[in-house]
Formats: C-alpha cells, sequence, structure tokens
C-alpha cells in the first residue's frame, strides 16, 4: 500500500519592498526597541504579564510587516517575539526568578532587532538605481516635511490642549487655527495660508447632533472639522493625517476607511507618536513615556 505522503509548505521568499516601506520598517522597529529598552523590568512579577504579551504581539506585526509571514527571513528574527518565561519545574514554596531570564529575552529581542534594522538597511543600499530614476520622475508630494502640525478641532478645549501641549512636548509646533490673525480672509483662505505644515491632527469629538431626516439624534464632530480633515486627507495623504475621536462620535461612511484613534486613555499618545514617526519624524520615546 502507497504510503502517504506530508506535502510541507517551503517558506516564502522576503517580501520586496519600496525604499519607503523599508524607511517605515526601520521607524517600526526602531519604536519596538524603544518600547523593549523602556520596559520596567521591576514591574516583573510572573513569566506571562499582559505587557509582555503586548510586547510580543507587536513585534511579531512589526517583522511580519517587514519581512513578510512565514518567510526565512521571518524565521530569522521570529526569537525576538518570545518574551514570556515559564519555568519548566516549579517546586512547593519555592521562589521563582522571574526578572533574571525575562531580562535576557528582552536583552536578545533587541539584539534581534536591531540585527533585522542592519538587513533591512542593506536591502535599501541594494535597490536597483532605476528605481531613484523613477522616484525622481514621481510628481512632487505637495506635504513638506514641517515641524508644524495642523490640529483641526471642535468646541473640546480640553483635548485641543492635550494635543498641542504634547506635540509641543516632542518639539513640534502646533498651529491651531483660530489663533492665527484673520487679516480679512475666510476660513478656507485662513487654512490655505496656513497649510505649510507636515501632519494634521483632527479631533473628533461629539460637540453636535445629527441624523438622518426621520431618524434619531446622534453625536457627531463639527462640520468645519469633517471639512478639513478631508482637506488634510486630500492635500497631505492619508498617512500624514492622524484622526482622534473621543467619546461616542458617528463616523461619516465616505470616511469609513480611515483609521480612528480613539483618545479616551493615555494610549493616543503612543498611537500619535507611532503615526509621526512613521511620516518621517524623529521621536524621543522617553518624551513620550513620561507623558
Amino acid at each position: 500500500m502507497a504510503r502517504k505522503t506530508t506535502s510541507v509548505t517551503p517558506p516564502q521568499p522576503k517580501l520586496r519592498l519600496t525604499s519607503q516601506e523599508i524607511d517605515r520598517g526601520l521607524a517600526r522597529l526602531s519604536e519596538r526597541i524603544a518600547e523593549l529598552r523602556a520596559f520596567d523590568l521591576n514591574t516583573v512579577r510572573d513569566g506571562n504579564t499582559p505587557e509582555l504579551k503586548a510586547l510580543e504581539v507587536a513585534i511579531k506585526d512589526s517583522l511580519t510587516r517587514c519581512f513578510g509571514e512565514d518567510t526565512n527571513a521571518y524565521r530569522t528574527y521570529a526569537a525576538a517575539t518570545d518574551l514570556t518565561y515559564y519555568p519548566m519545574m516549579i517546586s512547593s514554596g519555592q521562589r521563582i526568578d522571574y526578572h533574571s531570564p525575562i531580562q535576557r529575552r528582552v536583552l536578545n529581542s533587541i539584539a534581534l532587532l536591531e540585527q533585522a534594522q542592519k538587513s533591512l538597511k542593506e536591502d535599501l543600499a541594494d535597490l536597483p538605481a532605476s528605481e531613484d530614476v523613477e522616484t525622481a520622475s514621481a510628481p512632487e508630494n505637495k506635504a513638506v516635511h514641517s515641524d508644524r502640525v495642523f490640529v483641526v478641532h471642535g468646541h473640546d478645549e480640553g483635548a485641543r490642549e492635550s494635543v498641542a501641549r504634547f506635540l509641543e512636548k516632542l518639539g513640534l509646533e502646533p498651529v491651531i487655527l483660530h489663533e492665527q490673525a484673520n487679516r480679512g480672509r475666510t476660513v478656507i483662505e485662513k487654512i490655505e495660508g496656513h497649510r505649510d505644515v507636515g501632519f494634521a491632527v483632527v479631533l473628533l469629538t461629539p460637540d453636535d447632533e445629527g441624523c438622518v431626516k426621520g431618524g434619531q439624534l446622534e453625536p457627531r464632530a463639527r462640520q468645519n472639522v469633517l471639512l478639513e480633515l478631508g482637506y488634510f486627507l486630500g492635500y497631505l495623504g492619508r498617512d500624514r493625517v492622524c484622526a482622534l475621536n473621543r467619546g461616542q462620535v458617528e463616523i461619516p461612511s465616505d470616511f469609513a476607511g480611515v483609521v480612528w484613534t480613539s483618545m479616551n486613555d493615555e494610549g493616543w499618545k503612543q498611537a500619535l507618536s507611532r503615526e509621526l514617526q512613521d511620516a518621517g519624524y524623529e521621536i524621543d520615546w522617553n518624551k513620550v513615556m513620561r507623558n
């Protein structure tokens, strides 16, 4: 009788990335390394904390984005996701040292991610010159790299001030429209006069109510906020716009494909910092973690 053979799927080849995708991958890996270095080992009470699991998930996601899923390159660095620790045997009354093995795993993860960065940098250097020619001939991006960040807001002054002060702590200059001189201009003319920014943060807060005719009123952002959101999505591009929402806010169907970040907890600061870093800004993660 013929023996049944089990087919083994060979690992997939490494992803072929553009120079822009490699730059974003390098930024993601830098963020993971910063998070590992900022991790407080003194908080470890056992070998499987939610914080360690969250770091593992984030590292796996970054490696998958950089090298592809189940590729040889991914497997080379996959051990960087191994942070949790389970002792082989536990004796009754034995005090287990979780700190030392997890510290070794964190240091090993950092070393592997730094090596992954080195590999990406080599890939970037090996890109054919033809890609540079193609990039040079592409239409010039209207967005400029600027430390000025436009803050679109409604009536929630607390949300506006929180974002503005956080941007200032990162060394960026928040641009708030109502703080700028009118000089007889309309709102859209003022926006066009201050659009020399590299990024926009849009605050979607429940300042208004609305519904379809005959429907039930629901909280929604002000109409000027939605107008300015659409303006900056078109002008800067989606990768240079971060939408933050607070509370329950109706999201317009036309913007359903845009990713929103909740301001209902302190996690928005890390999320906004990641978006800024992906857009090319240098982020001091020590400042982020202290806020």
